[in-house]
C-alpha cells in the first residue's frame, strides 16, 4: 500500500522493557544514597584528672574567656553600685569609656605602626593603668567594700568556670597528652580524618 506522502516519525519516548522494576509512587526518585547524620550531645564541663592538667586549663580559659570575665565582673560592680554610689558609678561608666575608646583607636591604627607602639608602649600595660586608676578612684569615691566585696564574690566563680570548662575544639580525653587536653578532637574511628591529621 501506498503511504500517500505520509511519513511516520520516530518516536522519543523509548517502550519500556517488562525487566524493568516499577517505582512506587511514593519513593523518591533520586537514587543516590542518603548520609545519615549523627547528633552527639557534648557536655562542655567535667573535672581535670590532675592539677598540671586543671592549671594548664585555668590558664586557657583566663586568655580565651577573659572578655566575658571582664564583662561579668564589670555587671556585677555596676549592679552593686546603682542604689547608693552614683558618683562612683559615674566615674566607672568614664573610665570604661576612656578604656573602650583606647581599644577603638588600637583598631584605628595601621597595622606597621601599631608594631612601633607596641614596642614603646604595651597595651597590657595600659590596660593594667586603667584598671588601676579605676579601683583607686573606687577607692576614693568610698566604694572600696564594693569593690572588693564584688571582687571576692566573682573570682571564685570565675575560677571554678574556668577549671570545669573544657572547650569545644579540644579533646576530652586528657590521657591523650602530658599536659592534658592539647590534642584536637577528631573521629578515631573515620580514616580520612587520622589520615589528614
Amino acid at each position: 500500500m501506498a503511504s500517500h506522502g505520509t511519513v511516520q516519525r520516530p518516536s522519543t519516548t523509548s517502550p519500556s522493557s517488562p525487566t524493568l522494576p516499577t517505582t512506587h509512587p511514593h519513593e523518591p526518585k533520586d537514587s543516590t544514597p542518603r548520609v545519615r547524620i549523627e547528633f552527639s550531645l557534648l557536655f562542655p564541663f567535667n573535672i581535670p584528672k590532675t592539677a598540671e592538667a586543671a592549671a594548664a586549663r585555668i590558664i586557657r580559659n583566663l586568655g580565651y574567656f577573659r572578655l566575658y570575665y571582664t564583662l561579668f565582673i564589670w555587671i556585677i560592680l555596676f549592679i552593686t553600685l546603682v542604689p547608693k554610689r552614683k558618683l562612683s558609678l559615674i566615674f566607672l561608666v568614664a573610665m570604661t569609656a576612656l578604656t573602650c575608646s583606647y581599644l577603638a583607636l588600637l583598631r584605628l591604627v595601621p597595622a606597621d605602626s601599631v608594631a612601633v607602639q607596641y614596642k614603646i608602649i604595651d597595651r597590657r600595660l595600659v590596660l593594667a593603668l586603667l584598671v588601676i586608676a579605676t579601683m583607686v578612684e573606687l577607692i576614693l569615691t568610698r566604694a572600696a567594700i564594693h569593690l572588693f566585696v564584688t571582687l571576692a564574690c566573682v573570682t571564685p566563680v570565675i575560677l571554678i568556670h574556668s577549671v570545669l570548662r573544657v572547650r569545644d575544639d579540644l579533646c576530652v580525653e586528657e590521657e591523650a597528652c602530658a599536659a592534658g587536653e592539647l590534642v584536637p578532637l577528631r573521629n578515631q574511628s573515620d580514616p580520612k580524618l587520622s589520615d589528614s591529621v
